[in-house]
């Protein structure tokens, strides 16, 4: 399976991809993480996006595109991935296109966790309150919200009109939540 991940701040992304690649045994493959670990290894692109992330600036999409490029071309991605955190704005989307059809592949499923945005935040206030985040204030996190809706929402009708969206009500708990992945993507996978 090749999937995509989506969904606003808070949604529980991060979670459920782990869940989704442990059960069809596919790379979970998080931008945060490429990042990371591309900037700790000091590759040529790690040391780029640094400057970037320590200048407080967004890292251009050139330089994010070729990271998944990269990672999109390591053996483990054979079987299939899922990616969160990726695509963000419509030109990455056609990226990704050019990345997978230059290796015969496509994307599977596009799951998108649907949440209740108050809850959300509410959500998210508690978590900064138990890891001691105090840049975590109502005001960052509804734009950060924001920046979702006007940015990667739009992504979301490009993969409706090819047909291989995938909503998941996202509220409720954690393993109800799962199940309702699971579901959709085995009568997807079918």
């Amino acid at each position: 399976m090749r999937l995509i991940i989506m969904g606003p701040p808070g949604a529980g992304k991060g979670t459920q991809a782990a869940f989704i690649a442990e059960r069809f045994g596919i790379p979970a493959i998080s931008t945060g993480d490429i990042f990371r670990a591309n900037v700790s290894q000091g590759t040529e692109l790690g040391v780029e996006a640094k400057r970037y992330m320590d200048a407080g600036q967004y890292v251009p999409d050139e330089v994010t595109n070729n990271m998944v490029r990269s990672r999109l071309a390591e053996d483990d991605t054979a079987p299939g991935f899922l990616l969160d955190g990726y695509p963000r704005t419509v030109a990455q989307v056609h990226e990704l296109d050019s990345m997978l059809e230059e290796s015969g592949r496509s994307i599977d499923a596009v799951v998108v966790l649907t949440v209740d945005q108050d809850e959300v935040v509410q959500r998210l206030l508690q978590r900064a309150l138990e890891q001691g985040r105090a840049d975590d204030t109502e005001d960052v996190i509804r734009t950060r919200q924001q920046v979702y809706a006007d940015e990667t929402a739009p992504l979301i009708n490009v993969y409706r009109e090819r047909g291989c969206l995938v909503e998941i009500d996202g509220m409720g708990q954690v393993d109800e939540v799962t199940s309702r992945i699971f579901d959709a993507l085995d009568t997807t996978k079918g």
